[in-house]
């Protein structure tokens, strides 16, 4: 038996459920297909070793989805200061205070209740998927991933892998930074594999949960804290937050091998001395870092979004947050094409959709790239160069409160300085 559909969505994680619901609530049907089961939620587990900062331009989308209470009510820890500061030893760093290599990003300078939340993504995707499932025209397909795409000149039929097939207009790749619907589809990517890894650390630490996330750059690489919630009964006084370490592939390796004690010895001894002090690790693990750019969003019948379109240094954790500006421009543009009695998979409506998304996508991978390349390195010249760029943002609020509502979704455009300085390094403007 074959359904037809509207549009079939491969992938149900956080952008392909999101999409999944915006979609369904314009009155388009939908199949959202996953390999996986649904999420499940249990507040006494651990937490998710997989956070997000999301932004408040994202909350803003998750809200009018109606999956952002339902994420309230299970976990997310508001964050209302953001705060970055160098950590390079050079012959000065004994006669210069401190905050000289400090800023700070506070929600109260921007007349904002928090900068964002801190949120498990697997709370984060099991609430859109009570959104997604709400909604009457959408059908959750979990269970079986897809065997194969085929295009005729009016649909595309989706073949599960318990041959089960869908037709629909407009097939959406939302299945992660290896999508085999992109492989389908025989659109090809660039790849820049960074020299770092990325390893997650979930604690518990003494003392209340903290309202600020932050980053103290190392030239090996950056090391962050992300509260969590608290600890509850069972552990009082004690809070929960995740640590994320970057440096080479054999340190995290040496790391990772470590048993818990040696571990957490060594992140408080290598981490900023505004770590709290650790009780417990929980659980750590580990992952390369690459920025990935797929060589076109669409093609055919067949379109990309999230990070089977575009994946980034996670430096400030905007991944998912662009992956939720895809799925609002790429709902937008299919609204109006149903408006306007277009084919949803028309050449000119998927191109209206990567004409907005590449040049966006494109800037936070050069300003990620940016603040890679600065940070990560002793050179003396550079060293000089993030320190006055660091204490300018200290001193001037204005350029400080722009770059702050750039990463809460606010403004749209880089400020000027990070995007000269984008241009500068090699390397970040071939894609």
């Amino acid at each position: 038996m074959t359904q037809a559909f509207d549009i079939v969505i491969v992938g149900a994680g956080m952008v392909g459920a999101a999409l999944a619901t915006g979609l369904g609530r314009e009155g388009f049907s939908v199949a959202m297909i996953d390999r996986a089961p649904a999420p499940t939620f249990d507040p006494e587990a651990e937490p998710d070793i997989r956070v997000s900062a999301l932004s408040a331009g994202s909350e803003r989308y998750l809200q009018s989805l109606g999956a952002w209470n339902h994420i309230l009510g299970m976990r997310a820890t508001p964050y209302r200061r953001l705060a970055v500061w160098d950590e390079t030893r050079h012959p000065l760093s004994n006669l210069l205070p401190r905050t000289s290599n400090r800023v700070e990003f506070s929600a109260a300078e921007l007349n904002a209740a928090h900068l964002g939340h801190i949120v498990e993504n697997s709370v984060t995707q099991q609430g859109l998927w009570q959104a997604a499932e709400a909604e009457p025209s959408v059908t959750v397909l979990a269970g079986s991933g897809v065997s194969g795409i085929a295009e005729t000149v009016d649909h595309a039929t989706v073949t599960l892998e318990n041959n089960r097939q869908l037709t629909a207009a407009l097939v959406i790749g939302a299945d992660g930074a290896q999508s085999r619907v992109r492989d389908m589809a025989g659109i090809g990517v660039t790849r820049n594999q960074y020299a770092q890894q990325a390893m997650i650390i979930s604690v518990r630490y003494r003392g209340q949960v903290q309202d600020i996330t932050w980053q103290g750059f190392y030239p090996s690489g950056p090391r962050a804290f992300l509260p969590l919630y608290s600890a509850g009964s069972d552990y009082p006084g004690e809070s929960r937050a995740s640590l994320v370490w970057y440096d080479s592939s054999q340190e995290i390796a040496r790391l990772k091998r470590l048993g818990s004690d040696a571990l957490m010895a060594e992140i408080q001894q290598g981490f900023p001395k505004e770590l709290p002090p650790l009780t417990h690790i929980e659980s750590r693990a580990s992952f390369p870092i690459a920025r990935q750019h797929a060589k076109q969003y669409s093609a055919g019948r067949i379109v990309l979004t999230g990070d089977a379109a575009h994946t980034i240094n996670p430096l400030a954790g905007q991944g998912v947050n662009l992956g939720f500006q895809d799925a609002q421009c790429l709902q937008n543009v299919l609204k109006e094409a149903r408006r306007a009695g277009t084919d949803l998979a028309g050449p000119s409506v998927l191109a209206r959709y990567e004409q907005q998304r590449r040049p966006a996508n494109r800037r936070m991978m050069l300003a990620m790239d940016a603040f890679y390349h600065l940070f990560s390195n002793q050179t003396p010249p550079l060293h000089l160069l993030r320190n006055v760029g660091l204490g300018t943002a200290r001193a001037l609020p204005f350029a400080r409160n722009y770059v702050a509502r750039y990463a809460m979704g606010i403004d749209d455009e880089l400020p000027a300085v990070i995007r000269q300085l984008a241009a500068r390094l090699p390397g970040l403007n071939q894609h």
